[in-house]
């Protein structure tokens, strides 16, 4: 979708947008949304943030999803300056951003950073690798990343950039995040703050649920396993992805977490079913599967190792470079049929 498609939608007659959800965890959704609620998520994150009329916003996801529909709805609610780049791996290259920012700012007053951008963790990663792009990177006022985990090693690198850098917390039927975290400077932490309208509790089997009636009419019951504590809240894990082996309950992220910056290849911890267990971790890699496993005796419990090693061509992703935990799961039952 262009951003003049979605404008002509933007201001048509219709109260309701149709949006799609990632597909993550299955297929994707669509969902109709109501613009009014649009508007009041805009509001809340540029009050949360800090974000006045006149201030830039950099547009370099896609709009095809809520996170790229929502940087533009912010810009028109509260008055920001939109600045459009192609939604690809380095939104932060010269030769495209300047245009942009000298098209915008007139250029007796130009501006040399952005106030306000949002990214998934690989254009961050990709504007982390070029000096240049770095730099641009470190002069953003605003940077908040969503839409996929954030590695370890992406936390330290970011940790003493002189801005503030969140990490998001949210889904599609939030109309984008609910809550941030600081990943950077004093206030870096591992919770969440949810924002002033958000309120978080738990079910009887851990799962976060979300109240949030600004944007969403309805209480949410999250898949994600929580721990909340004095009104913020940290994400263990996705109930769905949780591994229950021989009785002992593996969580997927969990295990992914302890092998990131290890493992010398691409690769998705997933499951299946297994006679004797109930179900079996199962490790999919794009490298070589003894090297895997090598890895896995070295840094995992006996009982959080994968029980299988599987060598693949490409790792199951979605558009949006979250890891498509179903597919993964029915690509494991098509390699042993």
């Amino acid at each position: 979708m262009t951003l003049e498609e979605f404008l002509t939608e933007w201001h048509d007659v219709r109260s309701t947008l149709l949006v799609h959800t990632s597909g993550s965890t299955g297929r994707p959704k669509p969902l109709w949304v109501d613009k009014r609620r649009m508007e009041a998520s805009a509001r809340i994150t540029c009050r949360f943030l800090g974000l006045h009329e006149g201030d830039s916003a950099l547009l370099c996801l896609p709009l095809d999803y809520i996170a790229g529909k929502m940087m533009v709805v912010r810009a028109l609610t509260c008055g920001l300056r939109l600045i459009e780049v192609p939604p690809d791996g380095h939104p932060l290259a010269s030769h495209r951003l300047q245009e942009q920012l000298e098209s915008v700012f007139s250029l007796d007053n130009p501006k040399e950073c952005i106030d306000f951008a949002a990214m998934v963790p690989l254009q961050v990663y990709n504007s982390l690798q070029v000096p240049e792009e770095r730099d641009r990177l470190r002069q953003i006022r605003h940077l908040i990343i969503g839409g996929g985990a954030i590695d370890d090693s992406m936390v330290r690198e970011l940790r003493f950039f002189p801005h503030a850098v969140w990490s998001t917390y949210g889904m599609t039927e939030t109309l984008s995040h609910i809550a941030l975290r600081r990943l950077n400077g004093q206030n870096a932490s591992e919770w969440y703050t949810p924002f002033e309208s958000v309120g978080v509790s738990l079910t009887d089997d851990g799962c976060l649920v979300i109240d949030a009636p600004q944007v969403c009419a309805e209480r949410l019951v999250t898949n994600d396993m929580a721990e909340i504590n004095n009104g913020r809240f940290r994400i263990l894990g996705r109930k769905d992805n949780v591994i229950c082996s021989g009785g002992i309950k593996i969580q997927i992220e969990e295990v992914e977490r302890q092998l990131k910056g290890r493992m010398a290849a691409p690769f998705m911890i997933t499951k299946m079913t297994d006679v004797k267990l109930g179900e079996a971790m199962v490790l999919l890699t794009e490298g070589s599967t003894e090297e895997a496993e090598a890895i896995c005796n070295q840094l995992l419990g006996r009982h959080s190792r994968p029980r299988r090693y599987m060598q693949v061509d490409h790792l199951p992703m979605t558009e949006t470079g979250k890891p498509a935990r179903a597919q993964a799961q029915k690509m494991v039952k098509q390699l042993l049929e």
